[in-house]
């Protein structure tokens, strides 16, 4: 089992979140159309799920297509939007591995076609009590925010929530992953070291991991490595153990 030998599997994180990143660098390294590489991380992205249902990962989010994304040429674009629809199209991808399948991000402003088949993914894996895959699309974490407070405005017009309840709970209550809990450990491949926008608002006390390994040669052992690091690290939400001083 190699260094899933070493893991606590008491002490796996419940929500990891991963930014896919490296896709377009790992094709040009092989003289390599980008869609390439995005086709090489979709394979990836469906190994690394499977493997964190192995081994205990409650909820998995994948950083798939960002609000920002829509700036990449337009071919690109597309060759992305391709892939997710193949990916969909094929709807028991995990309907047989207990993996339920949940969308974040708007979805308003993607093809018809793909909207259709989010829904019918969500809806076949709805009854899965395995791993968690939110697969954000059209995703941003400030994108996020603004939809929260949005609903919160709605909410205090409506009367379901006065001003006086609005708190870090309410805001939590109206985000995409509403119900889970927030990443314990958020993993980046490609040898870039920032968030990138992705799950601001929960990411307020996870741990990090960096590697340079571009996201289609990323392997469960390195998912291992990062498991291992954080397992390592001590974790104090912003207070001290008893007996030690601040």
């Amino acid at each position: 089992m190699g260094k899933q030998a070493q893991l606590d599997l008491s002490n796996i994180p419940k929500h990891i979140g991963i930014i896919m990143d490296g896709n377009g660098r790992w094709a040009k390294k092989r003289f390599l159309p980008r869609s390439a590489g995005h086709s090489a991380g979709a394979s990836t992205f469906k190994t690394i799920a499977r493997y964190c249902n192995k081994i205990g990962v409650q909820v998995l989010t994948v950083y798939a297509f960002s609000t920002e994304n829509w700036k990449r040429p337009p071919a690109e674009v597309a060759s992305i939007l391709d892939i997710l629809r193949k990916y969909l199209k094929d709807s028991t991808n995990f309907k047989d591995e207990n993996i339920r399948l949940r969308f974040i991000g708007d979805s308003s402003v993607l093809p018809a076609d793909i909207i259709e088949l989010i829904h019918t993914a969500e809806e076949d894996s709805k009854s899965a009590t395995g791993l968690v895959v939110n697969l954000a699309v059209n995703y941003g974490g400030r994108d996020e925010v603004v939809h929260a407070v949005r609903q919160i405005v709605k909410d205090c017009k409506n009367g379901v929530l006065t001003e006086e309840q609005i708190n870090e709970q309410a805001i939590s209550a109206r985000i995409y992953t509403a119900g889970q809990p927030d990443p314990d450990l958020i993993i980046r491949p490609s040898g870039e070291y920032r968030l990138s926008n992705f799950l601001l608002w929960q990411s307020a006390y996870s741990e990090f991991w960096f590697s340079n390994v571009l996201w289609p040669d990323f392997k469960p052992r390195h998912l291992d490595q990062a498991i291992l690091s954080y397992q390592q690290r001590d974790r104090r939400f912003g207070g001290v153990h008893a007996g030690e001083n601040a």
